[in-house]
């Protein structure tokens, strides 16, 4: 396994630091014809007088005559600090001072990487502290936003730093542990993508290393610490606090996000209760934001920057009479306003899972959710989510239920939920959900999925399980059937099916079982 995962770390990695690092470098190019606005690169001093490297942008003309709205930019995880600078560039050609600063712990900036922790939000607000000392920024105007890394690291800040008045988040996360930990599974080559970057690009802290360690090896005695560790680096943990700032937030992520899923940001957004925009397109982690890292117009910037001039400018620009949750499906067609995520999956279908099946594990019966990045982006350009043949499934390995066929088109919009009773014949066991929409040949094409991970059942025991299922958007041609497929082995995730186990679903007469999908008619 170690081989495999160094494998899989390795040329994943290797392919992301390549495309992104690209991205950053090809976004230099269009900023020569913008040499009007004045750049620095600067070090700026972190918390506990850690170093950060840094970058500054300030509007063309300013003479310290007036002040500008100020943002300020946390890279991503592994990037440099010209990551951001075609936005940047943009940004203060419309009226911003802009610093972008690597965050501690990677490429030149000093410190250990502390994923998100206390001293990663203490320098956010140091940053901003510097700017305000040493740029025509205006302290009543401030705004942080960024990609994946810098997302969470902007909201920590927002809930910890009253200063900040606006945040746009691109494929964030919420909850550290509801992402990379959903099901107790783990995802692990979300976590080998995150691990193997890190070790690239930075110096991870020994607590950092520590957490890995636990993770891969399934180390239950030290889950709890792990949960803990992850819920200090998880806005959600801070929700009231980011309330009573009251700092518009927008959030932005790809449904086929493969290391901070969609549901925890959905979940997350339903909590807030200032100013709020959610924003969810077809694609994988920080795909739908990369041509905008290039210079190329890009939806998810161009709504950041229609947010940050409407709450730090106070220009009418129409973003906030929008309906504030906008979705692409991922099938075709222009975007969707909702009024709120509730209304997104407001009508349920179920779907029976009738009968007894028992299934055996730890062989792969096909069904699968796909390659970390690989997956998602031919989905996002070309529409070819993972596939399996539904009759070719092995029933031992796997159990199978479908629908009826659909007269006509069916929208999915939302969170697929499975309910069911499940009987061990051992204490551990992981079990993959797999919604698929099935064409008349029998090819299902890959809806949604989730994993789920028990510990410390008693053998031959029927307990409930509740799962949900990924949000997600897309159409179910007419004609088509919808099936769940149940397995035990995926290799997006580390599975705890001991030797011979066996699992058996059922549906009692008293707690029927069912999926129950967010369906509407076209």
């Amino acid at each position: 396994m170690g081989h495999h995962r160094k494998a899989l770390r390795t040329t994943a990695v290797g392919a992301v630091s390549a495309t992104l690092i690209a991205g950053s470098a090809l976004g230099l190019a269009p900023a020569a014809g913008a040499a009007t606005n004045s750049v620095r690169f600067v070090d700026i001093s972190g918390d506990g007088g850690t170093t950060l490297k840094a970058n500054v942008i300030t509007p063309a003309g300013a003479d310290g005559s007036r002040r500008f709205p100020l943002l300020v930019l946390p890279t991503s995880w592994g990037l440099p600090q010209v990551e951001y600078f075609a936005q940047a560039q943009k940004l203060a050609n419309s009226g911003y001072v802009v610093v972008s600063y690597n965050v501690r712990g990677f490429w030149q900036s000093g410190g250990e990487i502390e994923v998100a922790g206390p001293p990663d939000i203490a320098d956010a607000s140091r940053v901003i502290d510097w700017a305000l000392a040493n740029t025509p920024a205006d302290a009543g105007h401030i705004g942080m936003a960024g990609v994946s890394y810098g997302a969470g690291i902007s909201l920590l800040t927002a809930a910890h730093d009253k200063r900040v008045k606006a945040v746009a988040a691109l494929s964030g996360w919420a909850d550290l542990i509801g992402s990379i930990y959903s099901g107790r599974t783990q995802h692990v080559q979300a976590a080998a993508l995150l691990d193997g970057a890190s070790l690239v690009t930075g110096r991870q802290s020994a607590e950092v290393r520590q957490i890995f360690n636990d993770f891969y090896a399934s180390n239950l005695s030290k889950e709890q610490d792990m949960i803990n560790w992850g819920k200090k680096r998880s806005v959600a943990t801070y929700v009231d606090q980011l309330n009573n700032n009251g700092a518009a937030v927008m959030m932005a992520n790809a449904w086929g996000d493969t290391i901070f899923p969609p549901n925890q940001y959905a979940d997350f957004y339903e909590k807030l209760t200032g100013p709020k925009r959610l924003e969810f397109r077809p694609g994988d982690h920080a795909t739908a934001e990369l041509t905008g890292l290039f210079g190329l117009p890009n939806d998810v910037w161009t709504d950041t920057e229609r947010w940050f001039d409407h709450h730090l400018k106070g220009e009418d620009n129409g973003i906030n009479r929008e309906l504030p949750v906008q979705l692409k499906s991922r099938s075709a067609g222009g975007y969707e306003g909702y009024p709120d995520w509730k209304s997104v999956g407001a009508t349920n279908k179920k779907i029976a899972l009738g009968g007894t099946t028992t299934i055996h594990t730890n062989v792969n019966s096909g069904a699968d959710g796909g390659v970390v990045f690989l997956s998602s982006i031919l989905d996002q350009v070309a529409q070819l989510p993972p596939v399996a043949s539904i009759p070719l499934i092995p029933r031992r390995w796997a159990g199978v239920w479908q629908s009826e066929k659909y007269a006509t088109p069916q929208h999915v919009r939302g969170t697929a939920k499975l309910h069911t009773t499940l009987t061990p014949t051992k204490e551990s066991g992981t079990l993959v959900a797999y919604l698929y929409d099935v064409g008349p040949l029998g090819l299902g094409k890959l809806v949604s999925n989730a994993p789920y991970t028990f510990h410390g059942r008693t053998p031959g025991k029927p307990f409930a399980v509740d799962l949900e299922l990924y949000s997600t958007a897309y159409d179910v041609p007419a004609g088509h059937r919808l099936a769940l497929v149940v397995d035990t082995v995926d290799p997006l995730y580390i599975e705890h099916n001991p030797t011979g186990a066996r699992l058996t679903f059922s549906s009692p007469a008293n707690d029927p079982s069912y999926v129950s999908i967010p369906l509407r008619e076209q």
